[in-house]
């Protein structure tokens, strides 16, 4: 047994990271997963895909800029929504294994650029980080953005470190699922090309950016069929967002206010669960104070530390690439940044961390401290985990507001609205088509002039 042990320590530790990740992802994922209009939109999209057979090349629209996604994560949810026989959670399943699979990933990652115990360690800290967890649990297109940026950041390495030349086409393959996914994926586009810049001498440039771009054909088809269907309709919304619109730009008195916003907040949200800043003072000045002393710690030093490491090493520059680039490009954004952009930089301040600790772990009593800080850390996200809360019971909650609305209707036709700001009538209106009674659409004046569909 010892023999075992000592072999194969470290996939016996992988294991109890995967469990522990499956644990705190599915436990109780129906009581607290979230289902409201977002989420109605797109059970109800791919419901009538597998029933009615109305299948989509247009995915949801983005929050901002006037465009839809591509439809390649109502794709994704088809078979799960169809295993469990129309039951939301099925999708938010399916969620949960994406995020499990970038808990791998994440020790992939760490295990190729720097070794086994810092995979080790970078795994752990991502399984058990509260918020990682929170957007694990519900089914929404940039939940499983963390997963697909991960393994872009991968396949760039594998393309430039084992000189696979044939892995540039998986890079664009997932560049044409990111960028249905979410937006903000097109920053991941400047950090490929930066990164074949970089390398520009190594390659056969042209052998992988053509295969790049075939792989993102292939990967963005179903989008990019819908988009010359209808004259590029979304493209020119896109790049009109994106260049002339007022959402994104230079200025110069609120850039650098972004990018340290965003730096903090991408290690304090992810690795300490510091509360949102708006709450601060619902707590104690010395617990909020030790949070940000912490998190600008492990910033500062982790970014001093990659800075010196790009110079002498690829791995460390293919992490400041990412980083880089990326927390530069938010400081264009002029919007309200939530914590789900950061889904594409979401495994990067684990990596980072991870370094550290294994540097500092090598030097004298060094592991002392790692292993200290690293237990509390763990310990510490352990009592944040999401489930030790009231759950929200969303599903059921609708479900039974839709059967209360029927019960009402006697079996007559009925319309249904809600009145609010904040929400939509998707997720009722999923029950209702599930169970066969859709409300009746009102139509305009001019279809309807004496109104019989009110």
């Amino acid at each position: 047994m010892k023999q075992i042990v000592k072999k194969y320590w470290w996939q016996i530790l992988l294991v109890f990271i995967l469990l522990a990740a499956s644990y705190l992802r599915l436990h109780q994922i129906r009581n607290y997963m979230t289902f409201l209009g977002d989420e109605g939109r797109d059970v109800l999209i791919v419901r009538r895909m597998i029933v009615d057979h109305k299948f989509t090349l247009l995915g949801p629209t983005a929050s901002v800029g006037g465009f839809f996604l591509g439809p390649i994560y109502y794709y994704f949810m088809l078979p799960f929504l169809w295993f469990w026989k129309l039951d939301p959670v099925g999708p938010a399943i399916m969620v949960a294994l994406f995020g499990i699979a970038t808990v791998f990933l994440v020790f992939k990652m760490g295990k190729d650029l720097f070794g086994i115990r810092t995979g080790l360690l970078a795994a752990s800290l991502y399984a058990f980080s509260p918020l990682v967890i929170a957007y694990s649990q519900s089914s929404w297109n940039p939940n499983v953005v963390p997963f697909f940026s991960l393994l872009l950041i991968s396949k760039l390495w594998d393309v430039t470190s084992s000189k696979r030349v044939r892995d540039a086409f998986w890079v664009g393959i997932i560049l044409g699922i990111g960028i249905q996914l979410h937006y903000l994926f097109l920053f991941l586009f400047i950090c490929v090309g930066a990164w074949y810049i970089l390398h520009i001498r190594r390659l056969s440039i042209l052998s992988v950016v053509g295969l790049t771009f075939l792989g993102f054909i292939v990967g963005a088809s179903p989008f990019i069929a819908f988009e010359f269907r209808h004259g590029l309709a979304n493209t020119r919304s896109i790049i009109q967002f994106v260049l002339a619109g007022k959402d994104t730009g230079f200025s110069a008195s609120s850039y650098f206010s972004t990018i340290g916003d965003v730096l903090f907040r991408l290690f304090g949200r992810l690795i300490f669960r510091t509360p949102t800043s708006d709450i601060w003072s619902n707590y104690p000045v010395w617990y909020i104070t030790s949070l940000i002393v912490l998190t600008k710690i492990s910033l500062y030093v982790s970014l001093v530390y990659v800075a010196f490491g790009a110079v002498r090493k690829k791995s460390f520059l293919l992490l400041a690439v990412w980083f880089g680039v990326t927390v530069l490009l938010f400081g264009f954004y002029k919007k309200a940044i939530y914590d789900y952009y950061f889904g594409i930089l979401f495994p990067l301040p684990f990596l980072l961390v991870s370094v550290v600790f294994t540097k500092l772990a090598s030097v004298r009593r060094g592991s002392w401290i790692v292993g200290t800080l690293f237990v509390g850390l763990l310990y510490f996200n352990w009592l944040g985990r999401p489930f030790v809360y009231q759950p929200n019971n969303q599903v059921d909650q609708v479900a039974l507001i839709a059967r209360t609305v029927l019960d009402k209707t006697d079996g007559k036709p009925f319309n249904f609205a809600l009145i609010t700001g904040g929400n939509s009538d998707h997720a009722y209106r999923y029950f209702f088509e599930i169970w066969g009674r859709p409300p009746g659409v009102i139509e305009n004046a001019q279809v309807d002039p004496i109104r019989k569909t009110v």
